[in-house]
């Protein structure tokens, strides 16, 4: 198992703006790469401050060139709003620029708000989905496409850019589709999930219906690997913890918003309404990864006992958190809480593993 660093880059409150956001995404990827983290994630939304990052692969592209060994991940490409020849060719020429450390991550998308903006039917997103990514497939294993379809039409094309070494990149996908997984199973793909603030129950739940959908892709679900994400924030200080959670349910509220094509904007800036049956902020803690090294590790090692993922990775600087803080708490989860993981489940990198599929459809 290793690690990766989700960037979701949302604007809430950052003293330099869009500039800081920036500017602190470079921070913590280059700590992250320090500590020896082994992807950093970049997000991709579109019209509001959830997120200013519109492109995760011109977003890890400007990273390849302030890092050196961590792999660089699209978290995720919401395929339905591209066209796939291009954005097959983007893919391949970030994998080409950063030295082969690219990493994909693919998904259907889910906020009605983006997919109306761009005249895309968020209802069809899975079939769309399906179309797309049998062309990226293609150029990305192929270095040529031809497909035609309801969605798109794509004449014999030979493409000159390809990834190092004519590979698929290491392919994680969040959609819990079962023909999508079935698709990306094909090439080794990992389901990737998220409970957002919901914390480890609803964790479990989704990996179990992950699972389900797994099986009816036709794919062998003892032999399922996973990706998980959750929010981290190691601290000492329970008002500290607090503020962090002030700021997980200030993202928790925008995803709910976001979800309807008719939000409440004040500029671009989401005003988003408190969650239905919405907890305290006690609760928001208590649901997270928030605390001092000992809880924090200890809520890690359930998680990866349960779960036994292949990756697991972290969302730190959730709700534009002030950067000395979560500098400090990266810090504080390589210097403290890894070891104290590592001392209860042994070496991390015998947690996890990808088998081989073992599908009926195979």
């Amino acid at each position: 198992m290793k690690f990766g660093i989700f960037n979701l880059m949302g604007l809430r409150d950052n003293p330099k703006g869009i500039a800081g956001v920036l500017s602190d995404t470079r921070d913590m990827v280059k700590l992250a790469e320090d500590i020896g983290f082994d992807i950093a994630w970049f997000a991709e939304h579109h019209f509001t401050n959830y997120s200013i990052s519109i492109s995760p692969l011109m977003t890890a592209a400007h990273l390849a060139g302030h890092t050196d060994r961590i792999r660089l991940g699209a978290g995720v490409v919401v395929l339905p709003l591209y066209h796939p020849l291009r954005v097959a060719q983007e893919i391949a020429f970030l994998d080409q620029i950063s030295g082969g450390r690219a990493v994909l991550g693919v998904g259907t998308g889910y906020q009605a708000y983006e997919f109306q903006r761009y005249g895309a039917d968020v209802a069809k997103k899975t079939e769309i989905f399906l179309e797309y990514w049998a062309v990226v497939e293609q150029v990305l294993t192929e270095g040529r496409a031809a497909f035609q379809g309801r969605w798109v039409n794509v004449p014999e094309t030979v493409f000159t850019v390809r990834t190092v070494g004519n590979r698929m990149p290491d392919l994680y996908c969040t959609s819990p589709h079962p023909p999508i997984l079935a698709a990306i199973a094909r090439h080794g793909g990992i389901p990737f999930i998220t409970a957002g603030w919901r914390g480890s129950q609803v964790l479990f739940e989704m990996a179990e219906q992950v699972r389900a959908a797994w099986v009816a892709g036709g794919l062998d679900g003892p032999s399922m690997p996973i990706a998980v994400q959750q929010y981290v924030h190691v601290t000492d200080s329970r008002s500290e913890a607090l503020e962090a959670a002030e700021r997980a349910r200030y993202v928790g509220r925008m995803v709910q918003a976001l979800r309807d094509p008719k939000i409440d904007l004040e500029t671009s800036f989401v005003q988003a309404p408190p969650l239905p049956d919405e907890p305290t902020l006690e609760g928001f803690a208590d649901n997270l990864l928030i605390g001092d090294p000992h809880l924090v590790a200890a809520r890690l090692v359930a998680e990866i006992r349960r779960l036994g993922p292949l990756h697991y990775n972290c969302f730190f600087q959730f709700g534009d958190m002030p950067i000395a803080r979560a500098r400090r708490s990266l810090e504080r989860f390589g210097a403290e809480v890894l070891p104290l993981v590592e001392r209860e489940v042994g070496p991390l990198a015998e947690i996890g593993h990808r088998r081989g599929v073992t599908a009926a459809a195979e």
